[in-house]
């Protein structure tokens, strides 16, 4: 039995470097915005929500785009622009927001206010 390779599949050795990285990026960003809750009307009751998630996922992800910013071209503004809006709404769902420099990922990025 010899099958045949699947043509819309691609090697991952033949995708660029950049992709990949954009890719993981985007797959944080979303997985970061489902844990606040983001995709429901009401973030405060959505049964995604999970802080202590979000929080490891956007640490996870200012470290990828700040490891790797000098790699992603035009696809690093968009990319730190999203990073700091999941930053943003983070500190806008906690109880008792992180000090300035302290929030998730901030480490890496600096501030967010």
């Amino acid at each position: 039995m010899n099958e045949q390779p699947d043509s819309s599949v691609r090697e991952l050795a033949d995708i660029p470097a950049v992709e990949v990285i954009s890719r993981a990026a985007v797959m944080l960003m979303s997985s970061a915005a489902e844990k606040l809750g983001l995709a429901d009307a009401d973030p405060e009751t959505s049964q995604s929500r999970d802080l202590d998630e979000a929080r490891r996922l956007i640490t996870a992800l200012a470290g990828l785009i700040t490891a790797s910013v000098e790699y992603l071209g035009p696809h690093a503004g968009p990319l730190r622009e999203g990073l700091q809006s999941l930053q943003r709404a983070f500190r806008e769902s906690s109880a008792h927001p992180d000090e300035p420099g302290k929030g998730p990922g901030e480490k890496y990025t600096g501030p967010v206010y």
